[in-house]
């Protein structure tokens, strides 16, 4: 049986900081639109992730816009983590 390795993409998404909870931790904000199914109205959900903020990535105040990708569980509710501040 041959071994062969799948390579997976990682998700990524852009968010908005809502809340600066640790040195290492940010709650964010991911907004989604689309089209409801029977109505074809444009609907809006939100979701909350709290995300890790590795020691790389710096100048991160409420309000910024992110770039977050998934990776590996980091703690029991962090399995996101912060690329890069957009502008």
């Amino acid at each position: 049986m041959k071994d062969t390795k799948r390579k997976t993409l990682k998700k990524t998404l852009v968010a908005k900081v809502v809340k600066l909870s640790s040195a290492q931790t940010v709650k964010v904000e991911v907004e989604q639109k689309f089209p409801h199914p029977k109505y074809s109205k444009i609907v809006k959900r939100h979701v909350r992730y709290l995300v890790h903020l590795p020691s790389d990535v710096t100048g991160i105040e409420s309000g910024d816009n992110v770039l977050i990708e998934e990776s590996r569980p980091v703690s029991k509710l962090k399995k996101w983590v912060v690329i890069k501040k957009i502008n």
